[in-house]
């Protein structure tokens, strides 16, 4: 029987990358459209007020704005019976944000719609993740404390903290576009 020996690692040198800068630039790139996508959808439902999604045979929703009043007076207050622990939390929901909805219902479906065509379009792409990024921690904020799936926030906000950093929109956007024509702006945010 013949024997197996592993091959030493092979050494690789300064010029010569385990993965290819344009590989690692559209995987990125994927991850940017598809966050994009999943704003600008939630932000088209509050927008046009159609929260079904019928596909074929697929079938799903999504959060229209009266809606996320409900979801956000619902987990502020009355999760688990006590709403939200978060320390000073409730204070800003209930005598700033709820009591003004018929703004707050605006900002958060142009948030959205604004986030996700920004990164579709990988347009000031580090930017639109920033904030796309604020708008989820404060969402990470409302379920910390309603004993939730441990992983349910954080795979909504580390892709955003990720292309808040990476220039994603360098690959398939708009950024790599401008940047050809002006390298002075090979800075955050895009």
């Amino acid at each position: 029987m013949a024997s197996w020996h592993p091959q030493p690692p092979r050494s690789v040198s300064s010029t010569e990358a385990l993965v290819s800068q344009a590989a690692l630039g559209r995987g990125l790139a994927a991850l940017r459209i598809f966050v994009g996508i999943i704003f600008f959808a939630n932000g088209l439902a509050k927008l046009t007020g159609e929260r079904n999604i019928a596909i074929g045979w697929y079938r799903g929703f999504l959060i229209v704005r009266d809606e996320a009043r409900n979801v956000l007076q619902f987990e502020v207050n009355e999760r688990n019976g006590t709403g939200t622990l978060v320390p000073y939390l409730k204070d800003v929901v209930n005598d700033f944000i709820l009591p003004n909805w018929g703004s707050f219902q605006w900002v958060v479906t142009f948030t959205e719609v604004g986030v996700g065509l920004l990164l579709i379009l990988g347009f000031v792409t580090r930017g639109g993740a920033l904030i796309g990024l604020l708008f989820q921690l404060f969402l990470a904020l409302v379920y910390l404390s309603s004993n939730r799936w441990m992983f349910e926030q954080p795979h909504e906000y580390i892709p955003l903290f990720i292309l808040a950093i990476v220039p994603s929109g360098r690959y398939w956007g708009i950024d790599g576009l401008l940047l050809r024509d002006r390298p002075s702006l090979r800075h955050w945010p895009f």
